[in-house]
């Protein structure tokens, strides 16, 4: 089974992206054959500054492979070193009828946001179709946004085949529904958009003093808190401490005697120690370019192997070879 995951590079992991979605797509590698791209093309409808893109990038391996992508087992590559996606994406995208993409509800958000609209906006869906059917994936694992998107991904795959013969594998998604949505310091959704993250890779004295600064309400330490679950610092304690630990501070919240800084100085230390492994891996992957580079370079030539071959089935199969 080949499982495939889209990498936006878009700034700074914080915690949100770690359990949200890196650990689930990290341990997909237990399940199959993982294919996992930085989707750089994709980033050209919202971001354009050139350098800032090679940056984000390049954060983008370090981050995942400091969590876990193990190059070994799977394939880490950028986007556009594998330049055969744009070719396919004209191919699908001149049986891609206009109502489906006008019904795509990204498109819809973004400009009902006030994004100025694009054709790369519009034509998102297609690009990643294609970035699907390349790589023959079998499974697409996503989050319930991005189900759509898989859908008319299918519906693609099944015109062309009808149109010209089987020619693609199409494609199951695999809804998460049971991903952690993590609060942010603020109590709403973690979101870069809210400014109110927690980073995984961010500086020791910084990240204590967001912890520490994360508001609480009025009562007293001795005061019984019966709603303790509700409380932020304990919903993020569960995350980064063991079950014994985290359910331990949750009950002494609850019957009062736990002071909240006491509480939050116990999540800072649990935070800290829970990515201390991958800080360490990732400062080793940055002292070590070279060898970031060539992992993304090895994992576009696997990439491109694959790619080639489903463009030549394309290809014959519409006339063009």
């Amino acid at each position: 089974m080949r499982i495939l995951t889209g990498i936006q590079p878009s700034g700074q992991l914080h915690i949100g992206n770690y359990f949200g979605a890196i650990k689930p797509a990290v341990d997909l590698q237990a399940r199959g054959d993982c294919t996992y791209f930085i989707a750089d093309y994709h980033s050209m409808t919202s971001l354009t500054d050139a350098a800032q893109r090679r940056q984000n990038s390049l954060d983008v391996a370090l981050d995942w492979l400091a969590c876990g992508l193990d190059p070994q087992k799977s394939v880490l590559f950028r986007q556009s070193d594998v330049p055969e996606v744009c070719e396919l994406m004209w191919m699908i995208g001149t049986l891609t009828p206009m109502g489906l993409l006008e019904r795509a509800h990204s498109y819809k958000d973004k400009t009902a946001k006030g994004i100025s609209p694009n054709f790369g906006l519009f034509a998102y869906p297609v690009l990643m179709a294609a970035d699907i059917l390349l790589y023959d994936s079998n499974l697409v694992p996503v989050g319930r946004d991005q189900k759509q998107h898989v859908e008319m991904t299918r519906d693609i795959a099944i015109k062309f085949n009808h149109t010209y013969g089987e020619t693609f594998v199409v494609p199951e998604s695999e809804i998460r529904d049971e991903t952690a949505v993590v609060p942010g310091l603020d109590g709403q959704k973690m979101s870069k958009s809210y400014d109110n993250t927690l980073p995984i890779f961010g500086e020791e004295k910084a990240m204590r003093k967001k912890i520490m600064g994360i508001l609480m309400d009025s009562r007293t330490p001795a005061e019984p808190k019966p709603d303790a679950e509700k409380n932020i610092a304990i919903q993020l304690l569960k995350l980064v401490a063991t079950p014994e630990v985290a359910a331990d501070y949750e009950n002494r919240l609850r019957a009062g005697g736990l002071g909240y800084g006491d509480l939050k100085k116990a999540l800072f230390e649990n935070y800290w120690n829970f990515f201390a492994p991958y800080r360490a891996r990732r400062a080793e992957l940055a002292a070590n370019l070279d060898h970031v580079h060539a992992i993304l370079q090895d994992g576009a030539g696997r990439a491109r192997a694959t790619a080639s071959q489903v463009l030549g089935r394309a290809r014959k199969a519409s006339g063009l070879c």
